[in-house]
Parts: C-alpha cells; sequence; structure tokens
C-alpha cells in the first residue's frame, strides 16, 4: 500500500491519539479513550483505508510502491 497521509495529517493524528487514549486513564475513565487507538495506528503507519478508498492523498511526496 502506498503511503497516503502528509506530515502535518499524521502529527495530528498522533496528538489526536494519545490524547484519546489518555482519557481511558485520566479524565471520565470510560473505555471510549482505546478509540485512539485507530489514529495512532493509522499515522504511524502513514496510511489511512479511510483516504485509498475516498482517493485522497495528503502525502507530498509521492512514492513508487
Amino acid at each position: 500500500m502506498k503511503t497516503n497521509m502528509g506530515t502535518a495529517d499524521r502529527a495530528i493524528r498522533i496528538i489526536a491519539g494519545v490524547i484519546l487514549i489518555a482519557l481511558v486513564f485520566v479524565g471520565p475513565q470510560t473505555a471510549w479513550g482505546w478509540i485512539g487507538l485507530v489514529p495512532l495506528l493509522t499515522a504511524l503507519a502513514g496510511i489511512c483505508p479511510a483516504y485509498s478508498l475516498l482517493g485522497i492523498n495528503t502525502c507530498k511526496a509521492r512514492t513508487s510502491r
């Protein structure tokens, strides 16, 4: 699969994922915070399946895989 996420997009997803996961341990302490794994894992992989389905690419450098 090709990388389809740019640097800014990945940084925002990492921050959002960490904040959501932190909600499991502090704040309301509900299991809903584990949803933060989705943006965190997609940011670390650099691939968003939803972007692939919609044909979106925020990555500036085109990879030829």
